[in-house]
């Protein structure tokens, strides 16, 4: 047995075909015919153009719109001035294109893979499978053709770049198995949608198997078996089916309300990155948006978004949503999300320093335009202003006196807007968590970021595997902050939401019906998982396991317990 990281849930038996990667090594030579050589690099692009916009139609066909956007932002990121651009003035100064593409796609790889931000992760992968795909047209190098492996394979890879998982033929992949990658890779986004199991970050396995090697693919547990003995093979052939009855009566739960097995409702929302993302999470069923990070407008371009590049991104995202809560987070830059025309100056402590909140009050007029473009949105829809990071009183106070005076100048212009838009805030920090009564008195409503409250909490880096051991939010003290958060808000009378990934999560949810959370913000591919598990537990059962739990002393106690009670 191995592990991984488990990308994508189910059972996968099979067969296994390694890809091996072709070697993309080249003469960098001096160039001395710059504008052939600029030629050939035009020729290259418009060949990956042309392929590129051919996989996006054979995804959206086979797969879904949400899905061929990942190779349609491929075709989005090389039509980039600053991207192609750059790769030409090192032609200019006598680079070949091999070289200016490597060292300017090396480059972005550098920038985004050190953020500690999924979308940004992402963008690191898109970058590197546009710098292999440029690069084997350049260098003459036909691409391995996924599409013809034979029925019951399992893919075992360095790295299953989206481009390559783009040609999957689902009914003859039962498994994926790579050396790098995680849950938010879009390789992986691209595997749970075609709903192949798959366990990413297994080290050195594609030196461990051969082809036609047995491999059982755990993707729900993310473990993996090489030619695994007789009584294990039987064990997970029986499993498998276990897996796929389970998916089968989680489709009973499409259309449902979401309510606990006492018939206690509560609201479950998604956790979306742009506009198109709130396509899936109607698709899933998700009952509103808890968290739309507007992150991509300022990343995704070159400049400050204008206000009515922002206004029409929510607006969309608020018409898709046809009345529902579209709860849009105001920009949360800095620490590890850095956006290099913004020129932020460089901290010693990024994450304890001039970022999110705090940034936008220090730039108020960038933050009025995105505020301005918000509440005009919210004429087509019921959209919410989240404001993230806060740590007092008076930077949620500020927010809102901005507000009510952009509110003056729309009726002054005779603009319409919800007049009634609610101003909530992201409770992400012990700080917040301390004064939670002092901020429900405030807010018109809260939500829980657990993935920054368990890093605040536990003076945590998430990307230090020396001390991610402590990164968990079943740590005693991040349980009682949150119970803390929840009771502030309820006492109060606001809604109280959580979007940070505690809220998806089978252990953490009969805490929080008792803690008395009343909305659930996921993954949209999470949202019949979680009505699933909501409607197993009444809130007696509930409160007997979280009195239990917040009994004991230790994280691996409550996770022990929580597990053993466990009903999934």
């Amino acid at each position: 047995m191995q592990n991984g990281i488990a990308a994508s849930r189910g059972i996968g038996i099979g067969s296994i075909c390694v890809i091996t990667e072709h070697d993309l090594s080249f003469e960098n030579k001096k160039i001395e015919d710059t504008e052939k050589e600029k030629a050939r690099f035009d020729a290259a692009v418009e060949s990956f153009k042309e392929t590129t916009a051919t996989m996006a139609e054979d995804i959206r066909k086979r797969i879904g719109p949400k899905e061929a956007e990942i190779m349609e932002g491929h075709l989005v990121m090389i039509s980039d001035p600053t991207m192609a651009g750059e790769m030409k003035k090192m032609i200019d100064v006598g680079q070949c294109a091999e070289a200016a593409v490597t060292a300017v796609c090396d480059m972005f790889i550098g920038m985004f893979s050190t953020m500690d931000d999924d979308i940004m992760q992402q963008r690191a992968s898109d970058v590197s499978d546009i710098k292999t795909s440029l690069l084997k047209i350049l260098l003459g190098i036909e691409d391995i053709d996924i599409s013809k492996v034979a029925p019951g394979t399992v893919l075992v890879a360095q790295d299953l770049t989206p481009s390559m998982t783009s040609q999957i033929v689902k009914e003859n992949v039962v498994g994926i198995i790579t050396e790098v990658g995680g849950k938010t890779s879009h390789s992986a986004i691209l595997a749970r949608a075609l709903e192949i199991p798959a366990v990413l970050s297994v080290p050195g396995i594609t030196e461990k198997v051969k082809n036609k090697d047995t491999a059982i693919v755990d993707g729900t547990d993310g473990v993996i078996f090489i030619n695994p003995e007789g009584d294990v093979l039987s064990r997970y052939i029986i499993k498998r089916e276990e897996f796929i009855k389970k998916q089968a009566e989680l489709k009973s739960f499409l259309g449902k309300e979401t309510k606990t097995a006492d018939g206690e409702l509560v609201e479950l929302f998604c956790n979306i990155g742009t506009p198109k993302d709130a396509k899936k999470a109607v698709e899933c069923d998700g009952e509103g948006i808890g968290l739309f990070r507007s992150e991509f407008l300022y990343m995704d371009n070159n400049h400050l978004p204008s206000e009515e590049e922002q206004f029409a991104a929510y607006k969309e995202a608020a018409e898709i949503m046809k009345g529902k809560d579209v709860i849009i987070r105001t920009l949360d830059i800095g620490g590890d999300k850095d956006i290099p025309y913004l020129n932020m100056k460089k901290e010693d402590n990024p994450f304890l320093g001039y970022r999110a909140v705090r940034y936008c009050l220090g730039n108020k007029d960038s933050y009025i335009t995105q505020l301005r473009a918000m509440i005009r949105a919210s004429a087509f829809g019921k959209i919410k202003i989240m404001v993230p990071l806060v740590t007092c009183v008076e930077e949620l106070r500020e927010v809102k006196n901005m507000v009510a005076d952009i509110k003056k100048d729309l009726d002054s212009e005779g603009i319409d807007y919800d007049k009634d838009i609610a101003v909530g805030c992201m409770i992400e920090t012990p700080a917040a968590s301390l004064i939670a009564d002092l901020l429900a008195k405030e807010a018109d409503f809260f939500s829980i970021g657990t993935n920054d409250l368990t890093q605040y909490t536990m003076s945590v880096d998430r990307g230090n595997a020396d001390v991610a051991y402590l990164y968990s939010t079943f740590q005693p003290s991040v349980l009682r902050s949150i119970k803390n958060i929840i009771q502030c808000g309820r006492a109060a009378g606001i809604p109280v939401g959580m979007c940070g990934e505690a809220a998806a999560d089978p252990l953490m949810i009969p805490l929080l019906i008792s803690f008395g959370l009343t909305e659930y913000s996921v993954n949209p591919v999470l949202v019949l998982t979680a009505r699933s598990v909501i409607a197993k537990w009444t809130k007696a059962e509930a409160d007997a396991l979280a009195e239990k739990v917040l009994a004991m002393d230790t994280e691996a106690e409550i996770v022990a317990a929580l597990k053993e009670a466990s009903k999934e």
